[in-house]
């Protein structure tokens, strides 16, 4: 039966159907089902599917946020109660996450945000026309992995050099990754401003957020002393 749950969660998420993941979630705690089993044996097999067909071109922008949403409606009800019991997800990474000053466009960066939250990440939304001086702040304050920066005018992605710019001079860049992404924003302009990283699309944000965790444990791996 519960297998059969599982299934119906996952599915759930594939299908785009926030009011079915809803349900399921709420019928998972009242057969007392624990809420991280829920989320990471139901609801994030779900979202790795979607993933993977979206790579294949077998889904599209628009299923990819129906799945979004279902994947928020079912987190919702369930982390309220996975804090209650003291259970935690395996973190994956802090991310700070914006759009630039200037730019207002939200649609993206929140879909960016949710994907990554589903594959583990804490992600902190700033929201939009962030400045670079609070994306350093944030990051400071939390001691971030990551800092996720979207643009999606021409004239709002000159802004994501001042992010990096506001890291530098907040002496955070060196624990700091930045990834950029957006419409206009491409590898080569990512490389000229010194990000970390490019992604075209919300499910290669996460293929490269978690590229950028790899590097990170590797760089740390390889400061850390000789044992005696």
């Amino acid at each position: 039966m519960v297998n059969n749950l599982f299934s119906a969660m996952r599915q759930s998420i594939v299908d785009g159907a926030p009011d079915t993941a809803l349900a399921l979630a709420q019928q998972a705690l009242a057969a007392g089902l624990a809420p991280l089993e829920a989320i990471n044996s139901g609801y994030v097999p779900g979202m790795h599917e979607v993933g993977e067909q979206f790579a294949r071109a077998q889904m599209f922008l628009p299923d990819l946020m129906a799945s979004a949403e279902a994947m928020r409606t079912a987190m919702a009800a369930l982390e309220p109660e996975m804090k209650k019991s003291g259970s935690e997800r395996e973190m994956a990474g802090i991310v700070v996450l914006g759009t630039t000053k200037g730019d207002i466009h939200e649609i993206g960066k929140s879909l960016v945000g949710t994907l990554l939250t589903a594959h583990g990440f804490c992600v902190h939304d700033l929201g939009v026309d962030v400045s670079g001086e609070k994306f350093a702040a944030k990051a400071g304050e939390l001691n971030a992995d990551i800092v996720g920066v979207s643009a999606l005018l021409t004239t709002t992605m000159r802004n994501q050099r001042g992010v990096i710019e506001s890291l530098e001079k907040a002496g955070l860049r060196s624990q700091v990754k930045v990834m950029v992404g957006g419409a206009p924003v491409t590898r080569s302009w990512a490389q000229e401003i010194g990000a970390d990283g490019y992604a075209k699309d919300a499910m290669t944000a996460v293929a490269l957020a978690r590229e950028l965790m790899h590097d990170k444990a590797r760089a740390t791996q390889n400061l850390s002393p000789e044992p005696a």
